[in-house]
């Protein structure tokens, strides 16, 4: 079998070709490989290729929900050794205290020196709630501004990182501010005298995605949702059931095809075949290429041509023409 432990509902047809192979490797192993059972294992390894390619190219909207949340799927600390070198941390918001939640520190992106701010779920049951399943208290929040003024202060380009299903909405989150901390992070990004590239790499919950995803250029990975609502949440409120996630999940077009149809991002970073976590080294590949062209190009700018584009860009989100009703 295959490296990833947990499989989807619809994989199941590429669990049984995975399947197929390996008792096919084992008996080779077993009585020596003939040519024509070598032969088999690589046509088989063939159609389990094309298979995979034609499945994630046809997920429904829920499909694409579940492969964001993927368990094995990479995330920021993951990201932050493949992609990025010499990574020194930075902790605590000088107000209350540390949020495991949000990662911040410094960088190096082959020769840019930046300030990287990401969203962490974890991955066993004790790293997740040290996390909080990924959903930033306010104190989080805080710690990503202010490492973001010191990014401006240092001339260093921001990367953020987005993968949260949303920020907490706990009481204690509340009285701490959260709602006014990402309503300030949003103001500060949007004016921040820096180049900023955003990229969603997983989920991108409400506002607490976007109160770290104000930049000059926002993307996505192909297998990522970026949403004002979750699923479940928008079935709840419009359907009064859960159950309807499916058909909340397609009303929301929520998906990285939909939003660059819509100008919400500016790209979408294409995954390995079967999703990012068949193989989080090519994923990291393609999002350091990514990173490092659009460094390239933003470092280029004047500062007060990008603070303009990149504050226009945000106020045009949400436009639309009402057409008349026809009499």
């Amino acid at each position: 079998m295959s490296h990833v432990e947990q499989r989807l509902a619809f994989e199941k047809p590429i669990v049984e070709l995975e399947s197929r192979i390996d008792t096919l490797k084992k008996d080779a192993s077993q009585a020596g490989a003939t040519v024509e059972l070598r032969e088999e294992i690589t046509r088989l390894r063939r159609n389990l290729l094309h298979l995979q390619k034609e499945i994630y190219a046809t997920l429904q909207p829920w499909e694409t929900v579940e492969v964001a949340r993927h368990p094995d799927r990479p995330q920021t600390v993951d990201y932050l050794e493949m992609v990025f070198d010499e990574f020194v941390e930075l902790h605590g918001d000088r107000f209350f205290g540390e949020d495991q939640a949000i990662r911040v520190g410094w960088a190096k992106l082959d020769e840019f020196r930046v300030m990287v701010v990401g969203q962490q779920k974890g991955r066993n049951l004790r790293e997740r709630q040290m996390c909080n399943f990924g959903c930033p208290h306010p104190e989080g929040y805080r710690k990503a501004l202010r490492v973001m003024r010191l990014a401006a202060k240092f001339h260093l380009p921001i990367i953020s990182l987005i993968d949260t299903p949303g920020a907490f909405p706990g009481v204690a989150s509340e009285e701490r501010g959260v709602a006014s901390i990402i309503a300030e992070l949003m103001f500060e990004m949007s004016v921040l005298r820096t180049q900023i590239v955003c990229v969603v790499i997983g989920e991108g919950g409400s506002g607490g995605a976007i109160g770290i995803g104000v930049g000059d250029r926002v993307a996505m990975m192909e297998h990522s949702y970026y949403s004002v609502i979750s699923p479940e949440g928008c079935a709840g409120i419009l359907w009064k059931g859960h159950e309807h996630k499916n058909k909340a999940a397609d009303a929301l077009k929520m998906r990285s095809a939909d939003l660059l149809r819509f100008g919400v991002i500016e790209e979408v970073i294409e995954e390995p075949v079967g999703g990012a976590h068949r193989d989080p080294h090519l994923a990291a590949s393609r999002l350091k290429h990514y990173l490092r062209n659009n460094l390239k190009e933003l470092v280029k700018m004047p500062l007060d041509k990008l603070i303009y584009e990149r504050y226009t860009r945000f106020r045009k989100l949400g436009i639309f023409a009402e057409a008349e009703n026809e009499k």
